[in-house]
């Protein structure tokens, strides 16, 4: 997993323009609906161990198995930011994996 300076910067230089503007319409977002499973490096998964993620266009649904239910958006085709309860930025790598800046990641089941 890259340090967390380094995933700091990917998400900075991601969302360079204007603070957590959307992705664009002429911009493909991937398809990021489906099951994850949270992998604690270097920080433990608080709000669940496995999440539902439902998506229509750039707004994502996040459900844990605990409830926790919260949304997302894309700032950009390869990044996200969660509002409460998550609080996190995320860059989605090239295998599909999310890196959240809370030092958790998500990979798709």
């Amino acid at each position: 997993m890259p340090s967390k300076s380094v995933l700091i910067s990917v998400v900075v230089l991601a969302t360079a323009g204007p603070p957590f503007e959307l992705a664009r319409a002429d911009e493909t977002v991937p398809n990021l609906a489906g099951t994850y499973r949270c992998e604690p490096q270097p920080a433990p998964c608080r709000s669940g161990q496995t999440f539902a993620v439902t998506q229509s266009g750039d707004q994502i649904e996040l459900k844990s198995e605990n409830g926790v239910v919260g949304d997302a958006k894309f700032t950009s085709p390869i990044s996200l930011t969660a509002p409460a309860p998550w609080n996190s930025l995320g860059v989605i790598a090239p295998d599909g994996h999310v890196e959240w800046s809370n030092g958790t990641a998500w990979r798709r089941n």
